[in-house]
């Protein structure tokens, strides 16, 4: 199976081999900041499985721990498209709304739920974290 996905403006593409290892939901404030909304909903994928084309401008945020999360974007519409953690070498984690098919998602993990809007309602079989586990 092949997923593809990219920007707004058709700048970056991408092509997603395989099924994701994990899809999940993230409510840290810098996910929300960075998403514009409340939530950032993502998909994790190997190095391996992930072809992209077109450039991606890196901003370099801290996460809670005070870690590197490296936030990549299109660099002409800005759009989203992935962070990658030092920590987790290998692992790509896809902004899900650049998926050009989001009607495969299903996503029932909850990361950093301590700092969900209040409004958000969870399914019963979500499985939750108030902050990320490790």
């Amino acid at each position: 199976m092949t997923t593809t996905g990219g920007c707004l403006c058709g700048a970056v593409r991408y092509e997603i081999e395989g099924d994701p290892l994990l899809s999940a939901v993230c409510h840290c404030r810098n996910c929300q900041k960075q998403a514009g909304s409340a939530m950032s909903v993502l998909i994790g994928v190997a190095d391996a499985q992930m072809t992209i084309t077109g450039e991606l401008k890196t901003y370099e945020d801290r996460g809670e721990s005070g870690d590197p999360v490296w936030r990549r974007f299109c660099g002409n519409c800005g759009s989203p498209i992935l962070s990658d953690l030092p920590s987790q070498q290998g692992l790509h984690f896809v902004k899900a709304g650049t998926l050009d098919d989001v009607s495969g998602l299903e996503p029932k993990l909850h990361f950093w739920t301590v700092s969900a809007q209040p409004w958000v309602r969870f399914a019963d079989d979500a499985v939750k974290f108030d902050k990320t586990p490790g």
